[in-house]
């Protein structure tokens, strides 16, 4: 399927590259689905990589793996809010959240207390609001790396 990106220009993803929400992102929940893209190609994949609607062509968002932030990221989320993701193993898990890149690189976050959880195996996606945790909604990105 060809789709049209706002950083990319029109690429060809396959359908099993859809990541699909079932209720939407928070804020966005008209569109459904998405693909993950990645601005390298390179084998190793970069820190950020992009969430590209496949249905509106400026609709991107930059995100990261939170575990190359906080190494020991683990969100507790009830059972129930997983349920629309389908049998779900831990290898098929995808950890993603939304960063925020200001001018100032130095003030870029990432939002630690609304992850989103994909099921690799089936391109299911939800986006979930931790109520456990003291995970931030603006967790600085370059503090965290400097500490390494």
């Amino acid at each position: 399927m060809k789709i049209d990106t706002k950083y990319f220009g029109e690429i060809e993803i396959d359908n099993d590259k859809i990541i699909h929400f079932e209720n939407g992102i928070m804020g966005f929940e008209e569109y459904k689905d998405f693909t993950l893209l990645y601005d390298s190609e390179a084998e190793k994949k970069p820190f950020f990589s992009w969430l590209q609607c496949v249905t509106e062509k400026s609709l991107a968002f930059p995100v990261v793996n939170p575990l190359n932030v906080i190494k020991d990221y683990n969100p507790v989320v009830e059972d129930a809010l997983l349920e629309p993701l389908g049998e779900l193993k831990d290898e098929d898990i995808v950890l993603l959240v939304f960063a925020t890149i200001p001018k100032n690189v130095k003030d870029a976050s990432v939002n630690m207390k609304a992850p989103v959880i994909v099921n690799a195996a089936n391109g299911k996606a939800i986006q979930v609001i931790l109520e456990k945790g003291d995970y931030k909604i603006k967790h600085k990105i370059i503090e965290d790396i400097s500490k390494e």
